[in-house]
């Protein structure tokens, strides 16, 4: 049995210009990078999308430390994400059943 492509190798982006080699540094560079309009012309979630992207795409080649990073960089990013559309983050309540 042959084996079948992804249909995410067919995607092609133009929303987001990523400097080669941006995901292999560490986490503050590749969020502040992917927050700024020469990398991600529509802002910062065009980016968070661009790294999720990554991420899932990477799938179980990423190892545990690369993929801690990552997430770092992802967790930076969204800060950025939700100063830029001037929403707070939601305390989580400690509801009672």
């Amino acid at each position: 049995m042959a084996h079948k492509r992804k249909w995410s190798a067919r995607v092609k982006t133009d929303s987001t210009h990523p400097p080669a080699g941006l995901f292999n540094k560490d986490a503050a560079t590749i969020a502040r990078t992917l927050a700024s309009k020469r990398v991600s012309p529509k802002g910062p979630g065009s980016g968070m999308r661009m790294l999720t992207y990554f991420i899932n795409r990477a799938g179980r080649n990423l190892s545990a430390k690369r993929r801690a990073t990552l997430n770092r960089a992802k967790s930076l990013l969204s800060e950025r994400v939700r100063r830029a559309n001037g929403t707070r983050k939601r305390a989580h309540s400690s509801r009672v059943a």
